[in-house]
């Protein structure tokens, strides 16, 4: 491993190995290449500040990557990522950082939604190895593409939905596929979001940009709007926008559910073997608008019988609960989700699926949980995409086998809001709702000019 192009080779090959998976029936090891002493590999990330310096000081503290470039459009907000690694190349057009910088070997994506596919699938056709933020994508279309491109270039990726890696996580799977609940035909979700503005229309004041912000670059691929820094209430205070506030429009954010249902629908999906579902309908708690997600709802999904698998209602709450009668006299907490099976109901008290609880209590008192037929990692998350980079197998929540797939079906759950409670009769094939035109642009938006060639 003395040459840049040996150790490139090697990154490769790693990635080309661990390509076998574990969702029909338990994970394939992948044929193992171990790196040699010393070799690490180099991580480049957009979207440095916020989310996005959690995910790289926890790269970083694996032990095993460098941290080569970083790139944001906002010099605030990554002004910590920026003084922690000062030799790092910086930047704030990511295309220009992976055009001019070559020795990247992976990419952490951490932007707000919108920008997610198209950093993506830039990366990954340059061969880039990607970690990518929930929930991958702001659209139906782009999960596909993703997934299809993934394939394709066959990178080791990964998305941000941390609890995949929890033991906690893989244990509740093992329980619900022994068969220990029985059959389930009943799912309840919930979560106290949104806890950021929404149910408004765009604000018609406008403020300077900050010299410390590229505005343009920031919208990217979303339609232009003049730049708005007025304290406004949600998290963060420069604005309706920044730093955290986007999550409620729709141009740059998928709502509550884009923000959550990674994490809180994953043990469920994950455990159900859940694939497409036939239909999914909303029920709006205020007004439909155009602009942002609305103040609370209900997303109802049916998903089909699956083999020897009972077909799934599937139902999400937004800052409202399921009947408390399910709970049988458990805390219910913020969020948290419940598997109502023919035998028992497994109760999970967190957003990521680690804390599970079978009901009756009194029913499983001497219940011992199955053999594992799941790896452990221990819950490090950005370790195991490390680990696929360097010859392990492909970690769980990689785009092709798992993630695309689960982020399609949440960003599906905001096509049905957007429709303002219609009925959304699902053709998966076709990759449209059924006799619902006015679903179609939910469905793949359009991007603004200069952009729309990357997708």
């Amino acid at each position: 491993m003395s040459t840049s192009t040996s150790r490139r080779k090697f990154l490769k090959q790693g990635a080309l190995a661990g390509t076998g998976f574990w969702v029909a029936g338990g994970l394939t090891a992948a044929q193992n290449k171990p790196a040699q002493p010393g070799e690490r590999v180099n991580v480049a990330v957009i979207g440095s500040g916020g989310r996005g310096g959690d995910d790289l000081n926890s790269v970083n503290g694996t032990g095993q990557a460098n941290i080569v470039a970083l790139c944001d459009v906002d010099e605030q907000q990554a002004g910590a990522a920026f003084k922690k690694f000062p030799k790092a190349g910086r930047y704030q057009d990511f295309r220009v950082m992976l055009e001019k910088q070559k020795d990247i070997d992976a990419v952490i994506v951490a932007t707000p939604d919108h920008v997610h596919a198209v950093a993506c699938v830039t990366a990954m056709r340059l061969g880039k190895h990607v970690y990518c933020e929930k929930p991958l994508c702001h659209s139906v279309y782009e999960c596909r593409v993703v997934k299809e491109v993934a394939q394709r270039y066959k990178v080791a990726t990964q998305m941000g939905n941390q609890g995949t890696a929890g033991n906690g996580l893989r244990t509740g799977v093992e329980i619900v596929q022994s068969g220990a609940i029985g059959d389930v035909r009943e799912v309840h979700i919930w979560t106290n979001r949104p806890i950021w503005p929404q149910n408004m229309n765009r604000p018609k004041n406008t403020t300077a940009v900050p010299k410390t912000l590229n505005w343009d670059l920031w919208l990217g691929p979303a339609p232009f709007r003049p730049f708005n820094g007025e304290p406004q209430g949600g998290m963060g205070n420069r604005g309706p926008y920044l730093p955290f506030n986007w999550r409620g429009w729709w141009d740059f954010g998928t709502g509550a559910l884009g923000d959550m249902a990674c994490h809180t629908m994953n043990l469920p999906f994950m455990a159900l073997r859940l694939g497409y579902p036939t239909s999914v309908t909303a029920e709006l708690d205020t007004p439909l608008h155009a602009e942002s997600g609305p103040m609370g709802c209900r997303v109802t999904y049916e998903f089909p019988v699956r083999g020897k698998l009972p077909a799934v209602t599937l139902k999400w709450y937004e800052r409202s609960y399921p009947p408390d009668k399910l709970l049988q006299g458990q805390m219910r907490g913020q969020s948290g989700s419940l598997m109502i099976g023919s035998r028992g109901t497994l109760f999970s008290r967190d957003d990521y699926g680690q804390n599970n609880t079978l009901l009756p209590v009194a029913d499983f008192k001497s219940f011992k949980n199955p053999a594992p037929t799941l790896p452990r990692v221990g819950g490090n998350h950005h370790r195991e995409w490390i680990d696929a980079i360097r010859g392990g197998r492909p970690a769980m929540s990689n785009f092709v086998d798992y993630a695309a797939l689960l982020a399609e079906v949440v960003v599906l759950g905001n096509v049905a809001i957007r429709c303002g409670g219609k009925r959304v009769v699902w053709d998966a094939e076709k990759m449209r709702a059924v006799d619902l035109p006015q679903a179609d642009r939910f469905i793949r938006r359009e991007y603004r000019k200069g952009w729309n060639a990357y997708l």
